[in-house]
């Protein structure tokens, strides 16, 4: 059996407590969806909670390459909500695709998507699409944590395909501290 000195018994619980605290405040808080600005201002301000923009983002895989980046969010489009400081995107809902294939997607934080990709700050998803997009749910985005004025990028590969569009709206939540 090993036994743990006093000092690493106290490290190991503050370990596991910020981790508890960092999932509650994660599965007990507010998420706030976005739709593309109804007045865009250049790479500012991208995006509007839903409701109060001109709708669905989109984005379009290249010639069995990755399409364009696309940005989804500008340093004044966070936080949603007064006093947040940071925020992880969350969840897509894709609403229209115009390939019924797997679409691989990336989604990247920094000055662009280029410099996202060079920094490794981007997470990766894969979906697809059901033949009826009603029965398609939201699918969860793993992403860490970022400052509120952080840009977001994302673009999209269709293997084998020339253009293969998705259109969807997204969703994020915010922390204070």
């Amino acid at each position: 059996m090993h036994n743990q000195s006093p000092t690493n018994q106290s490290v190991l619980g503050t370990d596991v407590r910020g981790e508890i605290l960092e999932t509650e405040r994660h599965l007990h808080s507010y998420e706030r969806w976005f739709e593309t600005a109804a007045v865009p201002d250049a790479e500012d301000h991208v995006a509007d909670r839903i409701g109060s923009g001109s709708g669905v983002f989109q984005i379009d895989a290249g010639n069995d390459t990755w399409g364009s980046w696309v940005q989804l969010l500008g340093p004044d489009d966070t936080p949603a909500d007064s006093g947040m400081l940071y925020f992880d995107l969350h969840v897509f809902m894709f609403t229209a695709a115009e390939r019924n294939f797997p679409y691989f997607l990336q989604i990247g934080y920094g000055a662009s998507g280029a410099a996202a990709l060079s920094a490794g700050d981007y997470t990766e998803a894969i979906f697809q699409p059901a033949s009826n997009l009603i029965d398609n749910g939201p699918i969860v985005i793993q992403s860490k944590r970022q400052a509120v004025d952080t840009k977001v990028w994302a673009r999209c590969l269709c293997p084998g395909q020339d253009t293969a569009t998705l259109d969807f709206f997204f969703g994020l939540h915010e922390y204070d501290e």
